[in-house]
């Protein structure tokens, strides 16, 4: 077996995962919205680096993200093993720099569901600066049109209390998930229409489970955050 593979479960359930559930004591509710299998779009508010650590250590199966080229680029050992880590969690290397890097990250999140597992996305596109939901971004439209997988709404509380902007360690504190049930969308993924409609009802849904007030604009990314 390729040793990166055993990373991911001992990461999970002997080293990291229980640490972050003593830590943050998650509180999650619906969890019987998310399916055990089959390909799945996870849409969740964003609101802390520590996000993406929270989902996947409360759903009960691996979840796929994209995460920063500069994180499997670094050069060197430590670079190496690095890159090594975050492959065998579930990160994708994704150039952020737009034009072709946008399609490639599109083919990249497609080919997760295309082969039955489960990706996880936030849809506003960056961290809220203020605590607000934003208006998504159309990527988790265009995502679950193409590849027909159905999409959960997760609503995230409580981790930007626990790790404010420029913050590099969370402090330990009770965080909450909340699963939606699942939506499932048809139509045509060039029907910018449709894919703006589903990405608006998965928003919306967003906002019901976390509370959030909604803002109908785009949400500021300082830096490619």
């Amino acid at each position: 077996m390729d040793p990166e593979r055993l990373i991911y479960p001992l990461t999970k359930y002997v080293f990291l995962g229980p640490a972050l559930r003593v830590a943050f004591r998650p509180k999650v509710t619906g969890s019987e919205h998310v399916p055990r299998s089959g390909p799945l779009i996870l849409a969740a508010n964003h609101l802390a680096v520590m996000d993406s650590f929270i989902v996947p250590l409360v759903v009960p199966r691996q979840v796929f993200f994209l995460g920063k080229q500069e994180y499997f680029t670094r050069p060197g050992r430590l670079g190496r093993a690095q890159a090594a880590f975050f492959r065998s969690v579930g990160a994708i290397s994704v150039d952020r720099s737009g034009g072709r890097a946008v399609i490639a990250a599109m083919d990249a999140s497609a080919a997760v569901l295309e082969r039955g597992d489960a990706f996880a996305i936030h849809p506003e596109g960056t961290r809220s600066p203020d605590g607000r939901l934003y208006r998504g971004r159309m990527g988790v439209g265009r995502l679950a049109l193409r590849t027909g997988a159905p999409v959960v709404p997760v609503g995230i509380i409580g981790t930007d209390r626990l790790q404010p902007r420029g913050q590099a360690l969370p402090k330990p504190g009770r965080v909450e998930v909340r699963f939606g049930e699942p939506l499932e969308f048809t139509g045509a993924e060039r029907d910018r229409e449709a894919v703006r409609y589903a990405t608006d009802q998965v928003m919306q849904a967003i906002q019901k489970l976390s509370g959030q007030e909604y803002v109908d604009s785009y949400a500021p990314v300082p830096g490619q955050d």
